[in-house]
């Protein structure tokens, strides 16, 4: 896809987050499954959900604004995926993988808050109101999920990934 106008940017980056986003809903079950501790488990499965939601948000402001989300597919997302499938593929369950998981997914929350940060301000700059109000709000969406994978962080499973070794 030719990038000549902002317009055009926009247009290319809320595809590249939507082919993101799909990506994930095929990655977080398995992660979800990998996941020893119960809290990170079910933070992968809630964080299914909102992607799903996401993904539905992101339609919805292409319709609102009459432009068609291209199909590319995100190559940062996909090295970010990969990088989760080897962590649980080459690190054995237990505190030191759930450790490496909620840092691979905080990888991918900040790509997310990187992306969706840009797409809002291109929205404002175009004009894009419509766009605006559900940009932001996955916007926050994805930053109380980094603040949440921080806390179970935080609250014990980098100890416990510690005191492991």
């Amino acid at each position: 896809m030719a990038i000549k106008t902002l317009e055009d940017f926009f247009v290319h980056s809320l595809s590249d987050i939507h082919s993101a986003e799909r990506q994930l809903t095929k990655a977080l079950p398995r992660l979800a499954k990998a996941a020893s501790d119960p809290d990170l488990s079910s933070a992968f499965e809630t964080h299914l959900e909102e992607t799903n939601g996401q993904i539905e948000r992101l339609e919805q402001v292409a319709s609102a604004i009459g432009i068609k989300i291209k199909r590319i597919k995100c190559e940062a997302m996909e090295g970010l995926i990969g990088e989760g499938n080897e962590i649980i593929d080459e690190v054995a369950a237990g505190p030191v993988r759930d450790a490496a998981l909620i840092g691979g997914a905080q990888k991918v929350e900040h790509y997310e808050i990187a992306c969706y940060g840009t797409l809002c301000a291109l929205a404002r700059q175009l004009g894009y109101e419509d766009a605006l109000e559900p940009l932001l709000a996955t916007l926050e969406e994805e930053k109380a999920t980094d603040e949440k994978l921080t806390r179970l962080a935080e609250q014990g499973m980098n100890q416990e990934a510690a005191a492991a070794a």
